[in-house]
């Protein structure tokens, strides 16, 4: 009985693994692929962190905070249109804020989760974006896309 005892007590700590560090091992591919070095001569600091290592930046330290004219948020990394200005509204979380986005653009995750809430990627370079959350204004979707502005570029809408 004893050795019995004993093999289960080990087949039982050598089988448990721990999922929560795991990266999802499902790799996606995107039109737009470069080496890691080839990110970092292209990004900012900041940039990098934020978009190849899903970071978040400091919240209120975007200019794009405080931009509403006409025009449309591209991905910083491959110029991919994302978000239009008709859909930015002020969250007053210190990021740019977004209640709709550009369909076929835009690929989600489930990485953060929780009360980080659904990740954002940039659907062509894979670039982190920001998260998507389910509080944002009622009358429209009812999302509120939380995203970095040093991920975003601006184009303004010409005449």
């Amino acid at each position: 009985m004893k050795p019995f005892f004993l093999i289960c007590i080990a087949f039982s700590l050598f089988s448990c693994q721990g999922f929560s560090q795991q990266k999802d091992s499902k790799t996606t591919s995107y039109k737009v692929t470069k080496s890691s070095s080839e990110w970092k001569a292209q990004l900012t600091d900041i940039q990098y962190r934020v978009m190849r290592e899903e970071g978040t930046e400091p919240p209120f330290s975007s200019p794009l905070n405080k931009i509403y004219e006409p025009g449309t948020y591209h991905c910083a990394g491959c110029d991919t249109p994302l978000f239009n200005s008709e859909t930015k509204f002020d969250s007053g979380t210190g990021w740019p804020s977004f209640y709709d986005y550009i369909k076929g653009n835009v690929s989600f995750s489930s990485g953060g989760g929780g009360m980080y809430g659904i990740e954002e990627h940039c659907a062509t370079c894979g670039s982190h974006l920001g998260h998507v959350f389910n509080d944002g204004p009622r009358k429209t979707t009812g999302k509120r896309h939380c995203i970095n502005g040093v991920a975003l570029k601006f184009v303004p809408k010409t005449n």
